[in-house]
């Protein structure tokens, strides 16, 4: 394992004992920790100001920018960490890809990957080596944003190879990646090499983040739901364990035990992924993210109680009457007591009309409980 340096806040003892931290290794907190995937913008009005002028790839890569924009909602809020203001296409961007994020639609490729020529260009000439040169506008957010928190943990975050190469095949969004199921299937030789590059490209953006100060991180797939637990298992999960292994090198010591160490936490979390939470599991993260669909009493029975689990409040019930929102998360509440810890979560991340006001009644729910 490599070692995080000594100024690093799970090193310093600034977060090590903070209440996300302590979840993630499996102890159970008096009052359960609270962040929302999507928190950091989107739903505030201060960060609708701040990208009124600037482009939101350009705001990823400014580090003052990026930084204030993941402050925002803990001030806001009172959560219990930040996650990282980025974008999942913010590695192949920083590796010379040429993408753009276009209003109302998502991320758009110049140029999709389809042939095996394609992906040997891209391992070629967009290489982790590139973007890890290009990569300094990540550590200086991640630095200037640590230093703001203090105690508050920040959450660092990258797509999941799945995602990004379904992206990359269909050259933007897409309801069903059909071009990328079939390449999967027709041409599996060309499909783990893409993954694999991916996969590269992800590991070494968490690695940037962890190193900079993160206190944990989130491989996020918002695609992996349209797979079949087969072609999960056989065409997809090499490559999300290849992404995870080398956040999980980065250690940090032991409390009270100067020869040992922990990884740095991991959560993995897919979208629409009931059906193949024994195979996130089976990825050795330390907390598996469930979305709205699935119960978190029966996601932790299917798992032996052995996992913390994060979420899952689903986003729909943020525009609902203040009773019937406060009773829905009473409800992930009592069922998240079940696993070893909870993490109370969105199911999926914040809608960008929802009033800032419901997202801090939330956390002061959680902790008053």
């Amino acid at each position: 394992m490599k070692l995080l340096s000594e100024t690093h806040p799970l090193v310093s003892g600034a977060t090590s004992e903070s209440p996300l931290v302590a979840a993630l290794r499996g102890d159970r907190q008096a009052r359960v920790p609270v962040w929302f995937m999507r928190q950091a913008g989107r739903s505030l009005p201060e960060y609708r100001e701040l990208r009124a002028e600037h482009r939101m790839l350009d705001a990823c890569l400014n580090p003052e920018l990026a930084s204030e924009i993941t402050l925002q909602p803990v001030r806001r809020h009172g959560v219990d960490a930040a996650v990282f203001f980025s974008d999942i296409v913010v590695p192949p961007l920083l590796a010379g890809v040429d993408v753009d994020l276009v209003a109302g639609k998502g991320p758009v490729f110049a140029e999709p990957v389809r042939t095996a020529a394609d992906v040997a260009r891209c391992r070629a000439e967009f290489s982790p080596e590139r973007m890890r040169e290009a990569i300094g506008p990540i550590r200086d957010a991640v630095a200037l944003t640590v230093a703001e928190l203090g105690e508050t943990p920040l959450i660092g975050f990258a797509g999941a190879p799945f995602t990004l190469a379904a992206y990359l095949v269909e050259g933007g969004p897409s309801r069903e990646h059909l071009r990328a199921r079939a390449l999967m299937h027709s041409d599996p030789d060309t499909w783990r090499e893409l993954l694999e590059w991916a996969a590269d490209l992800s590991a070494v953006f968490l690695e940037a983040q962890i190193e900079a100060g993160a206190s944990a991180v989130q491989l996020f797939d918002s695609w992996a739901g349209s797979l079949s637990v087969e072609a999960y298992r056989t065409h997809v999960a090499p490559a999300s364990r290849r992404a995870l292994s080398l956040a999980r090198d980065l250690a940090y010591p032991s409390p009270g035990e100067s020869d040992s160490q922990l990884a740095v936490p991991v959560i993995h979390f897919a979208v629409g992924s009931g059906h193949l939470l024994e195979e996130l599991a089976a990825l050795a993260p330390d907390a598996v993210g469930v979305d709205w669909r699935l119960p978190l009493d029966e996601a932790s029975a299917r798992l032996g109680d052995l996992f913390p689990l994060q979420g899952n409040l689903d986003p729909a019930f943020l525009g609902a009457p203040p009773s019937v929102l406060e009773a829905h998360v009473d409800d992930v509440l009592a069922r998240g007591e079940r696993a070893p810890a909870h993490i109370l979560n969105l199911g999926h991340g914040v809608p960008p009309d929802t009033d800032p006001d419901v997202l801090t009644r939330i956390v002061q729910l959680a902790h008053d409980r």
